[in-house]
């Protein structure tokens, strides 16, 4: 049995091409569950000082941890969540792991760092 709908949204949905084509128009599960990926990662405040600090200057995980003031582990364990929702990169230099700003990295910090 189909819903009953409001005649009004009804006629706002049939303007639009009919609930299929509104429905088509949303981004896949995939693209979804990217970005969910995402928003879960910086929904923590932690990890969004770490994006905002790597915004401005690339740094080692000596330096991340005392900017985030926890333990290596916890820290790892942060930055491992930012590496795979591809927000920051790390790269060996010599006996350190340098991390980064990915590009996507770059958009969010652009969006959700820079004072206003």
């Amino acid at each position: 049995m189909a819903p009953v709908i409001p005649e009004d949204i009804q006629k706002e949905i049939e303007k639009k091409g009919g609930l299929r084509k509104i429905l088509n128009s949303l981004p896949s599960r995939k693209e979804l569950e990217r970005k969910a990926k995402i928003h879960s990662a910086l929904g923590d405040p932690l990890r969004l000082k770490i994006l905002c600090f790597l915004g401005i200057q690339s740094s080692c995980v000596c330096l991340l941890r005392d900017i985030a003031n926890i333990s290596y582990s916890k820290l790892s364990y942060h930055l491992s969540i930012l590496k795979n929702s591809n927000l920051i990169e790390g790269k060996k230099r010599g006996n350190y792991v340098i991390y980064s700003l990915t590009p996507q990295g770059m958009r969010y910090y652009e969006e959700l760092c820079k004072k206003e």
